[in-house]
């Protein structure tokens, strides 16, 4: 499982891990070219990558986002051309 961002009252976190049920163990996640701390975001599983796109900082509504490697421990920016327009409470598919 990976978590990444939320918020806690009026903090908003760019952080994230990821648990390992075998070893019952967490491990923190990359920050490196990580999207800006943020909530409300949608984050699907693509069998390789988890994608954070949107979500809300308290103050903006994001139109950016990131590809995570797990395997690597990396983010890699999403492109923003032809980008849907910034919007938070959103979801996503992570099959079809």
């Amino acid at each position: 499982m990976i978590v990444w961002g939320g918020r806690d009252g009026f903090v908003y976190y760019g952080t994230g891990g990821r648990y390992n049920p075998n070893t019952d163990s967490w491990t923190a996640t990359s920050t490196t070219n990580a999207p800006s701390a943020r909530s409300t975001h949608t984050a699907v599983w693509t069998d390789s990558e988890m994608i954070v796109w949107s979500g809300y900082d308290g103050f903006t509504f994001f139109d950016t986002g990131g590809r995570y490697d797990p395997l690597v421990d990396s983010w890699t920016p999403t492109s923003t051309n032809g980008a849907p327009s910034a919007r938070y409470y959103h979801r996503g598919l992570d099959r079809e």
